[in-house]
């Protein structure tokens, strides 16, 4: 992990399967707020009980060592293709984990089209001082 991040990431952290083919890290903290989310939906339904397997019965606790690296598990790692270089992407309340190949293609995709990224971003913004 860059080292930047290490300061916030020392108080432990949690991998779990993502959403769009890539592993989410969270510090605890924020797993926590996360999760309760997901158990909040219940268990009555197919679809929170498939989300509480696919998100919480995935997760793992995980550390950094002495040099800011963390370890994956073989079975997020194969379920994501990881297989030896990655690209470590920091979000604002998350860092996403990518196999390099399907990052590119997520990025070509999203950039593809120029003015939907401007008219998102108009929206977003819109209201904002």
């Amino acid at each position: 992990m860059p080292a930047k991040w290490r300061d916030e990431l020392e108080s432990g952290l949690v991998i779990t399967y993502g959403l769009d083919d890539c592993l989410f890290v969270f510090t605890e903290p924020r797993f926590k707020v996360v999760a309760e989310k997901v158990v909040a939906q219940g268990f009555e339904s197919p679809e929170s009980r498939d989300w509480s397997r696919y998100f919480l019965g995935k997760a793992e606790t995980i550390e950094l060592d002495k040099q800011g690296r963390i370890l994956i598990s073989q079975n997020l790692r194969s379920q994501f293709g990881l297989n030896g270089e990655v690209i470590v992407v920091g979000l604002y309340d998350r860092i996403e984990i990518w196999d390099p190949k399907k990052h590119q293609a997520m990025t070509e995709r999203i950039t593809a089209e120029p003015s939907a990224i401007a008219e998102r971003w108009r929206d977003m913004m819109q209201g904002v001082k």
